[in-house]
């Protein structure tokens, strides 16, 4: 039996080295995995150092509230193939990235933010492919 008084949960988020951590984290996941892998290999074509930057600077300002984003995210996403296999993968490996690395009350924001991402655009775009979608 483990003796659970020598139990260390991890940390939370709470700095900018926290939120490349789990970016890089989540990306390495990403890159490995058969479905979502290959889009995004497609779309940032070698161009790792410059996407992580950017999501460095999308999740630090969605996280510990600095305005270094200032992208428009959902219209590039408009055109990739994917659909909800897709979304529930992407979130399934950031939950997992998420709950291996951190705990606590700033890691439950990232989990419930990126809920909303994934939620919001996976509507959106079955709404812009579908214009007699009925909400």
């Amino acid at each position: 039996m483990a003796d659970t008084a020598s139990y260390v949960p991890p940390p939370d988020i709470q700095t900018e080295a926290d939120v490349r951590r789990l970016v890089d984290a989540f990306y390495q996941r990403v890159r490995a995995d058969d479905l979502i892998g290959p889009i995004f290999e497609e779309v940032v074509q070698g161009h790792w150092p410059r996407h992580l930057a950017t999501m460095y600077d999308f999740w630090s300002g969605l996280l510990l509230g600095s305005s270094r984003y200032r992208g428009r995210p959902f219209p590039k996403h408009l055109a990739l193939p994917i659909d909800s296999r897709h979304f529930h993968r992407w979130l399934t490996l950031f939950v997992e990235t998420v709950e291996a690395h951190f705990a606590g009350t700033v890691a439950d924001e990232a989990i419930y933010r990126a809920g909303t991402i994934a939620a919001v655009f996976e509507h959106r775009m079955a709404q812009a492919r579908n214009p007699l979608h009925i909400l």
